[in-house]
């Protein structure tokens, strides 16, 4: 069974407190790439139950992680753009009428909010301005939306965005337009974008243990360890779903010293067919390898940080968008000691 998650990040405590205690409540299922794990919910899909609730999944978030990357050394792209990040919030469906009425009428029992702002409230969402009865009589035919925050990001300051108050969605009808963070097929891919998982780019080298001044030093990477990633994001009960794909471009090698050259001049080595570089064969110890460096000076009696950065080209596609639609491009970089020595000569 592929992995899954079930996000159910609220937008604040007091909504997670009141949900418990009236709602079913869906369990996370940990893991990361190729781990296997599942909800426990019991109506994993979504679907609205016979008495009116809704099960834990809906409105969630499920993550299909079957076709990330797995193991100890993989982790998140960073965005190449620098002002570009995943959303901290969005919206998507949380209540049906009979659960919104609990939910809102825990709160006011509590009668910690203050007598205009229930009022308020029971004026919006029981006497018709513009909600009648929480919308009993469209019980069915569609659901209240609310704010959720996304897992891991519940101190960033951007999700506060979601402010809007609680709104109804009928089944099949488009979110407001004046809600950019409600779920749309676009905000999964982002979602999914930063559950993406990509493996370390620790490189080869020839030599291995140490190299010299001025000798060539090959870098290439292992093909098979960098093939696609993609990550599916969906809310099963809209139907809605979004396939965000990784895919490896090129290699950037930064040597950890001006003293130094690198093959090709921009230091970036593009993928040629399945592979990165060339790795080393006896014979090719004079030849300029296709992606390598040459260190100018000794590392003396301490090493060089060699940092090796793979770029991931990513697009997504989704409900109702079947051509691939670009995101921006994810790095993912690891650092390893390189000990360069001088030559030794024996004079006679």
């Amino acid at each position: 069974m592929p992995a899954m998650k079930v996000l159910l990040g609220s937008a604040t405590l007091t909504a997670v407190l009141c949900l418990a205690a009236f709602g079913p409540q869906a369990a996370y299922a940990g893991g990361r790439g190729g781990e296997s794990s599942e909800s426990t919910t019991p109506n994993p899909r979504g679907y609205a139950a016979d008495d009116g609730t809704l099960s834990a999944a809906v409105g969630a978030v499920v993550f299909d992680r079957s076709r990330n990357g797995a193991g100890d050394s993989v982790g998140p792209v960073t965005p190449s753009s620098g002002n570009w990040t995943p959303p901290a919030c969005y919206y998507a469906p949380k209540y049906t009428p009979a659960q919104m009425r609990k939910y809102k009428e825990s709160i006011w029992a509590v009668e910690s909010t203050g007598y205009q702002w229930d009022a308020d409230q029971r004026d919006t969402y029981v006497n018709g301005h513009p909600y009648k009865d929480f919308n009993k009589a469209k019980s069915g035919k569609g659901y209240w939306w609310d704010a959720y925050v996304t897992e891991g990001r519940e101190g960033d300051p951007t999700a506060s965005r979601c402010t809007k108050d609680t709104f109804w969605v009928d089944k099949g009808a488009a979110p407001p337009a004046d809600v950019p963070e409600a779920i749309t097929p676009e905000m999964l891919a982002r979602l999914a974008y930063a559950e993406m998982r990509v493996p370390s780019t620790r490189v080869d080298l020839a030599p291995a243990g140490a190299t010299k001044v001025n000798l060539p030093t090959w870098v290439w990477l292992d093909g098979a360890k960098f093939e696609p990633v993609s990550v599916t994001a969906s809310v099963p009960l809209l139907n809605v779903t979004a396939t965000t794909t990784a895919e490896p471009v090129s290699l950037r090698i930064e040597p950890g010293t001006a003293d130094a050259q690198t093959y090709p001049a921009s230091g970036v080595c593009e993928i040629t067919g399945d592979h990165i570089g060339e790795a080393y064969a006896r014979g090719k110890a004079k030849e300029t390898p296709p992606c390598g460096l040459r260190y100018l000076r000794s590392s003396g009696s301490g090493s060089y940080r060699l940092q090796a950065t793979l770029t991931w080209r990513i697009h997504w596609t989704g409900t109702g968008i079947p051509a691939p639609r670009s995101l921006p491009d994810g790095r993912f970089g690891a650092d390893q000691e390189v000990v360069v020595q001088e030559i030794q000569s024996v004079n006679r």
